[in-house]
């Protein structure tokens, strides 16, 4: 048997080492043709019987002298077997049993007709006759499919039985009897081999077709695998943000087919940035499964979803009819995250615990022609939600100034904003805590709404890279600080911020390289300061545009060290001129753990040779610690604060002037001569 198995082509389909694995093979093989067996077997059986019964007309013709008891006997065969056939049927009789019955019928109805046609006087028709008996061979062998065992015992019972008849009834002569013997024989043979082939070929299709079903089956639920894991996001195991937009537009086809009412709730952790620097990643991740477990847990009683959207960031959608519910799911979700008093100690507004901040929009309250609008609704209330001391729920609403379209207003204003003067430029001096001197100053832009009120940097500037204008208004940036400080050589250094979207943009570096020799400046002069919140991964162009920028000689400054993700990987990829380190490390100082932290900032950067310039220097006592641990540079309004050109010309100008060194001052820097002892 195992031998069998192996033989059959193709062989990687039979990889069957044990004689048990093989009989297992064939059990299935019976199992699961079954059902097919049984039909075969039965639609097989009544058009034998049909036929069977049909032949009537030959034995009229042959063997007219007994064809009337061959007639009754071919009926009343027929309908026994029918009948006992459809009982094992109805009874649900094993495969094997209605086989048996298809062979038994066969012998019953050769043997029958044997009985009475050997009793016909028409002896000469007899023997020519004598060949239907070969059908009885064929069917058992070809017509049923049966097994290989009994399909060759009934066609050697038909066989038997034929023999037994022309040596016991003396039918033919020894010629006659030689002829048909040897028909009869060949028949048995070939037939047998046929069924045998069939037999071999039927289990190979067999093997084959559970194979395929097989493959199918696992390459189905490869399929579901990946479709789940496409749509789940890696850490917390909630919906990505691939299956969020997809639930989304669902949500959103149900509202303008039926009038359904839903919610977008965005959840942001807030300070989570802090977390991570402070905590580390890995407890960031836990962090985070903790927070995305406990929101999955307060949806499921308003029967909503929630995914995760990206970095620290939560979505959450939910069928609702007013806004009281929403702002009630909105408070559930804020309140379950703080009761898991997660422990945050960096958070400097009195809070220790991890908290968030969240941010809706409700169909209901608005009019949306665009599915993508609710999301960002539910964004700008979350930015309002930040901007009111976090750790609270707004709901979107367009009447209301602190939710509604201010961004959209920004974002025009900033259009058109170099043309309208609606933006300007102040300056910030970077001093030399060696001698007191002004060594740089940084520029830093400002904007006015048209009614004059000033607009944050911090809202105007990520409006800016969201809508593309950071790139004029960068350019427009480097431009001012070439005409109004280094054209007229009032500084060695002027430093510029400048965004990932510009280094991005093609030409960059060419542009900036046309700018400065418009103006006649050399590349040294200038220093472009970058983000270490720009994350490295897939950012080759934005290395590709820096080196074209070191190449030119411009100096290339790390801007708030410390804060983001990949300090240390831009440390060993690019030589920074000088690293700025983030103002958080100064004010953190007033512990004896902030300022070992400090200390081991600074080794770490002084010994890649970089020069160190620290930020946020707001009082003496940080400034005399930064003079201790002998820092180059330091920058803040304990030093000087952020001022217009004409104030910075005047400081500028006293610097070269005389030996001054900067002290503090309430407002503008004051210029005053240094004491003997410095």
């Amino acid at each position: 048997m195992e031998r069998y198995f192996r033989d059959i082509d193709p062989p990687i389909l039979l990889p069957f080492p044990e004689p048990k694995r093989a009989i297992d093979i064939v059990n299935l093989y019976r199992d699961e043709s079954r059902t097919q067996r049984i039909i075969t077997a039965r639609y097989g059986l009544w058009a034998a019987i049909f036929v069977y019964i049909l032949f009537s007309i030959t034995d009229f013709i042959l063997i007219p002298d007994v064809a009337w008891a061959e007639t009754v006997t071919r009926f009343a065969v027929g309908i026994v077997i029918f009948g006992f056939l459809e009982i094992q049927i109805s009874l649900k009789a094993n495969h094997k049993f209605i086989d048996i019955t298809c062979a038994f019928s066969l012998i019953a109805g050769y043997a029958a007709w044997l009985h009475f046609a050997t009793q016909s006087h028409q002896l000469e028709n007899l023997r020519y006759y004598m060949v239907f008996g070969t059908i009885f061979m064929m069917g058992a062998n070809l017509f049923f499919g049966l097994d290989l065992l009994l399909s060759i015992a009934t066609s050697s019972a038909v066989l038997i039985l034929f023999f037994w008849t022309i040596f016991h009834q003396d039918i033919g002569n020894t010629a006659y009897n030689i002829a048909f013997g040897a028909f009869y024989i060949s028949c048995f043979v070939f037939t047998s081999y046929i069924n045998f082939r069939l037999n071999r070929e039927r289990h190979h299709v067999f093997l084959n077709a559970t194979e395929a079903r097989k493959q199918h089956r696992e390459a189905v639920e490869r399929g579901k695998a990946l479709l789940r894991l496409s749509n789940t996001d890696y850490l917390t195991g909630l919906e990505n943000r691939r299956a969020i937009d997809q639930r989304l537009r669902d949500f959103w086809g149900e509202w303008q087919n039926s009038g359904k009412d839903f919610a977008t709730l965005l959840v942001d952790v807030d300070f989570f940035k802090n977390y991570n620097d402070f905590y580390g990643h890995q407890a960031g991740d836990h962090c985070l499964v903790l927070v995305a477990n406990a929101l999955k847990e307060a949806m499921l009683p308003f029967g909503g979803l929630i995914g995760r959207y990206g970095g620290e960031e939560f979505i959450a959608l939910v069928q609702t009819e007013n806004a009281d519910k929403v702002e009630e799911i909105g408070e559930t979700l804020r309140r379950t995250v703080q009761s898991l008093a997660i422990s945050h100690e960096p958070r400097k507004d009195g809070l220790h615990v991890v908290t968030v901040s969240v941010g809706a929009s409700f169909t209901h309250l608005q009019c949306c022609e665009k599915m993508e609008r609710l999301v960002t609704d539910a964004d700008r209330a979350l930015y309002s939600a930040k901007a009111n001391g976090r750790n609270c729920v707004r709901i979107y609403d367009p009447a209301d100034p602190h939710t509604g379209d201010s961004n959209e207003h920004i974002a025009a204003l900033l259009r058109t904003a170099v043309q309208k003067g609606l933006v300007s430029v102040v300056y910030q001096p970077i001093i030399n805590l060696k001698t007191g001197h002004v060594d740089a100053v940084e520029t830093l832009m400002r904007m006015n709404l048209l009614d004059g009120s000033p607009v944050p940097p911090s809202v105007f500037i990520p409006i800016a890279e969201r809508t593309g204008s950071i790139h004029d208004l960068g350019l427009w940036t480097i431009r001012q600080a070439c005409k109004d400080i280094l054209a007229p050589r009032l500084s060695p250094i002027v430093s510029v911020n400048v965004s990932p979207m510009q280094l991005k943009t093609k030409g960059f570096a060419q542009t900036v390289a046309a700018i400065l020799e418009e103006y006649d400046v050399k590349g040294h002069q200038l220093a472009l300061e970058i983000t270490e919140g720009i994350d490295m991964a897939g950012q080759s162009d934005i290395i590709l545009c820096l080196k074209d920028l070191g190449a030119m000689g411009i100096n290339i400054w790390l801007d708030d060290f410390g804060t983001g993700f990949a300090g240390l990987s831009w440390l060993r990829l690019f030589n920074f001129g000088t690293v700025k380190i983030d103002r958080s490390f100064l004010q953190d100082c007033d512990s004896q753990q902030g300022r070992i932290m400090l200390k081991d900032i600074v080794s770490l950067i002084r010994n890649r040779g970089h020069k160190i310039l620290v930020e946020g220097i707001e009082t003496q006592d940080q400034l005399l610690l930064l003079q201790t641990m002998r820092i180059d540079q330091g920058q803040g309004y304990h030093l000087g604060r952020p001022v217009a050109l004409p104030v910075l010309q005047d400081l500028l100008r006293a610097d070269k002037s005389a030996d001054i060194a900067f002290l503090p001052q309430d407002t503008t820097p004051k210029i005053v001569r240094k004491a003997a002892t410095d």
